[in-house]
């Protein structure tokens, strides 16, 4: 059975993590190129439609992507009742979002929203008919077959956008595109898996998934509606062109962690459900996961942040260089993603939804109260502000994980603390060395080299763990 688990994790991993970084990493290339022709003010104004979307995005899931992915005897008629009823709720949402658009943009301030809403959310209905379709394939871990549907979504997808932009098309650019991309993912995941919904709708089966799934949607609401609140405070008090120098900022310091927790998340959670009453088993595979996915986090997000300058002037021009500050606070912000992330995923595993959303509550209350003293301080004091929210939120995730598998703070940091420092001392050296070269792209390129060096060399000297465990994985990949 180990062996089995190694070698699904290790297949898993390896495809989820193809299929992230190529879609994401085609995002990124043609982000990029759009936003050499576009100007900051375009993207914020996108970014003021970011939470309504997210809400909606976040009730139309309702948690039972989760709840599938952990039922162990879960049937068609499951996966056909999730599907009507997103189906339902996306239609309800994208009424609901046509009909305000008016409020939306009069609340910022900005005409053009109330035509932009209407298109933009045309994403909910897409995004509600594919929601079943990605998770039977996670619940398979096949993630082959969504990599191909991605990339090749957001390859048409981006390269309509980058079209647009350049026929000076603006905005409107960013919002086809998005469109696009949702449509496209539609049409070939149905393509690709085959799968057709029954004509049935179970009230049993929907009551029963939802009493597991509804703590999740709170928790999720939560956690949305928190993450897009900097976005609201900052469309509202500040300019549009500050909005989209901190969204592109976000976007990028996301790009990294959000995109390999993701990939452990996808991976970890229908593998860890899958021994969920085998608790020493648990522990062990747990803690490969997080000891895994903070070697390779927090090296990234820390070098990223000494390289922001140089990464900034060379990829985006000088026009962006308001982002650099905000980029380094928020690197250092998404650090710690991976660990509260993995903590919140065993809650998951062990069916303890309710605990997961006391947690949310928490969290949130403290974040807010944060938030509201730094909000004076300007954008970076509010990014400033996030650190300590993402510091005090891993203390107690990290208590209640400890009173259900005897895996806490201490246990974690213990795991983690080389990991952490041997990732600090890399950025003040990148950050050092950087600073005293003028040109961007040989600090770019010389930055970038040396922080992998001395991280290798560091761990290989070191002998840590996790240096051999990465080894190990990949040469069980290559028997």
């Amino acid at each position: 059975m180990e062996n089995n688990i190694k070698n699904k994790t290790v297949r898993g991993v390896f495809w989820s993590s193809i299929e992230r970084f190529s879609v994401q990493g085609v995002q990124f290339v043609l982000g990029i190129i759009i936003a050499r022709l576009l100007e900051p003010s375009d993207y914020g104004i996108i970014g003021m439609l970011a939470i309504f979307l997210a809400v909606s995005q976040t009730v139309i899931d309702s948690g039972f992507s989760s709840a599938l992915i952990r039922k162990q005897d879960r049937t068609e008629i499951d996966f056909s009742t999730v599907f009507y009823f997103n189906i339902f709720i996306g239609i309800v949402f994208y009424l609901i979002l046509f009909f305000v658009s008016p409020v939306i943009a009069l609340f910022f301030k900005t005409p053009i929203l109330e035509d932009l809403v209407k298109v933009v959310a045309l994403n909910l209905l897409f995004n509600s008919l594919a929601i079943v379709q990605r998770t039977k394939l996670t619940i398979q871990v096949d993630f082959k077959t969504q990599t191909k549907v991605s990339l090749i979504a957001v390859l048409l997808s981006g390269i309509v956008g980058l079209i647009m932009a350049y026929v000076g098309l603006g905005i409107w650019a960013l919002a086809f595109q998005s469109v696009l991309n949702a449509g496209l993912n539609v049409v070939f995941l149905c393509f690709f898996s085959r799968w057709k919904p029954l004509w049935v709708f179970s009230i049993r089966s929907f009551k029963e998934l939802f009493s597991y799934g509804s703590k999740l949607l709170l928790s999720a609401l939560i956690d949305t509606l928190y993450n897009n609140i900097y976005t609201i405070i900052i469309g509202k008090l500040f300019r549009a062109s500050d909005l989209g120098n901190y969204t592109r900022a976000n976007q990028f310091a996301q790009f990294p962690s959000s995109n390999l927790t993701e990939v452990f998340h996808r991976v970890a959670f229908p593998m860890l459900s899958d021994i969920q009453h085998n608790d020493e088993k648990l522990k062990m595979i747990y803690r490969q996961y997080l000891r895994m996915a903070a070697f390779i986090i927090f090296p990234l997000m820390c070098g990223f942040a000494a390289v922001a300058s140089p990464f900034i002037m060379f990829i985006l021009t000088e026009k962006w260089i308001g982002i650099v500050p905000l980029l380094q606070l928020l690197c250092f912000s998404y650090m710690l993603y991976p660990v509260h992330a993995i903590n919140l995923n065993l809650l998951q595993v062990k069916g303890r939804s309710d605990l997961f959303l006391k947690l949310e509550v928490m969290k949130k209350c403290i974040g807010t109260a944060i938030l509201c003293v730094t909000i004076p301080f300007g954008i970076s004091g509010m990014c400033i502000g996030g650190i300590f929210t993402s510091i005090i939120g891993l203390v107690i995730n990290t208590h209640y994980t400890g009173k259900i598998i005897s895996i806490g703070f201490f246990r974690q940091m213990i795991d983690l603390l080389p990991i952490l420092f041997s990732s600090l001392s890399m950025f003040f050296i990148v950050y050092f060395i950087t600073s005293l070269i003028q040109d961007c792209f040989i600090g770019l390129l010389v930055g970038f080299l040396s922080g992998v060096v001395y991280y290798a060399l560091l761990n290989i000297i070191i002998k840590s763990k996790e240096m051999k465990l990465i080894i190990g994985l990949i040469n069980f990949r290559g028997k």
